[in-house]
């Protein structure tokens, strides 16, 4: 059994390292695209974000995708902000306490998956097509 009496939670820096280790390993068809997108790691999502997606929670939303997917970008259109994954610390670290059944590794990475999947133009339902992870 771990001792978790000195133990403290990952700070947004710990989760940004688990986080750039599942980008590292990502295969090679989908890696240089997926290193030209921003990672940003805070410990909850603004109030602008949760109105926009309509969400009272803010622990409900643990990663967002901001940016244009690989499938609708054209050379003609300006690009006005870079790509970027968000994921948001403390609703990670909540899921990952409620679960109880895998590890932070695990979570972060599954996170990181699905939001780099929008990037390259997946939509939630192609996602859960292929990634029945909660199950």
């Amino acid at each position: 059994m771990p001792d978790w009496t000195e133990a403290t939670a990952p700070t947004a820096d710990q989760i940004e390292a688990m986080a750039r280790e599942v980008i590292a390993g990502l295969p090679s068809e989908f890696a240089g695209h997926a290193l030209d997108v921003i990672l940003r790691v805070d410990d909850l999502p603004g109030e602008d974000v949760l109105d926009e997606l309509e969400i009272d929670d803010p622990l409900e939303l643990t990663g967002l995708y901001d940016g244009v997917p690989l499938t609708e970008k054209t050379v003609s259109d300006p690009q006005h902000f870079p790509d970027t994954v968000w994921l948001f610390r403390r609703p990670i670290l909540d899921e990952w306490a409620e679960r109880g059944d895998v590890t932070l590794g695990a979570l972060v990475g599954h996170v990181v998956v699905h939001e780099l999947a929008h990037h390259f133009g997946w939509s939630d339902d192609d996602i859960a097509r292929i990634d029945r992870w909660w199950e």
